[in-house]
């Protein structure tokens, strides 16, 4: 079935149903913690050209819908992580990376929560901010400067919108720039026809963007970014890739 409403947000191809969850599917639910039935209805679609996969219900949402639905006092319980372990992983696997680079390095932990990474890694002698956008706040993205390695962990899936997140990110770029971010790829996890039983499309952990690797190659390109990618959950963009990089990307 293909809907000529819903265009894909990335590459403007058609998308057609693919599946419909409850509101209430939970990461945790691959642990074996699962939550009450919604009632709720949340219906995915998937691009017929670049695979990318989304929910267009989350188009027309308020912040404050957000802020009630989903990231709510409750959010905790199906991320458990999200506070303080993850990040902490995050800022540890940054160090042991980049083990002897960090006065080279301005950083940026873009949608970097409470701050825990940033704060971290500046206890350790790096150069990092955190900025998240959301919820809105006083900080124009346009005057906190321009970074060389930008992080943006467990991000690109919970944006209705890529193409004003990939804005965001760009904005922040110096001319050498690597963007590294962490979101699995649906290669082989999500296929038409098929039931959408894949832990990582969850609703309600907010996961209402699920990306292709070849999507995401579009997107970069879209952007004029080059496309890496190290693993099934760990990616990058970049323009020119600083010196101190090489290592990473050659």
């Amino acid at each position: 079935m293909t809907n000529k409403n819903y265009r894909c947000p990335i590459c403007d191809s058609a998308s057609h149903m693919l599946d419909v969850v409850d509101f209430n599917k939970n990461c945790e639910e691959n642990k074996g913690v699962f939550l009450p039935l919604s009632g709720v209805p949340v219906y995915y679609f998937m691009c017929e050209g670049c695979n990318f996969t989304f929910s267009p219900a989350f188009w027309n949402w308020s912040e404050q819908d957000f802020l009630d639905c989903i990231y709510n006092d409750k959010y905790i319980d199906i991320d458990p992580d999200y506070v303080e372990a993850r990040p902490l992983a995050n800022a540890s696997a940054l160090q042991q990376i980049f083990p002897s680079q960090k006065k080279l390095i301005n950083h940026m932990d873009y949608g970097g929560g409470n701050g825990v990474m940033s704060n971290t890694l500046s206890q350790h002698g790096w150069n990092s901010k955190s900025y998240d956008p959301f919820p809105r706040n006083n900080n124009l993205i346009d005057e906190l400067g321009k970074f060389n390695l930008i992080t943006a962990f467990e991000v690109f899936e919970h944006v209705p919108n890529p193409n004003e997140l990939m804005e965001n990110l760009t904005k922040l770029m110096d001319e050498s720039c690597i963007i590294l971010f962490s979101t699995l790829i649906s290669d082989n996890e999500i296929k038409l026809n098929s039931r959408l039983n894949w832990w990582y499309c969850s609703p309600r952990n907010g996961h209402i963007s699920l990306y292709s690797k070849k999507s995401l190659l579009e997107l970069g390109r879209k952007f004029n970014l080059n496309f890496g990618s190290f693993s099934d959950g760990f990616h990058c963009f970049f323009k020119k890739n600083p010196t101190w990089a090489k290592h990473l990307i050659d």
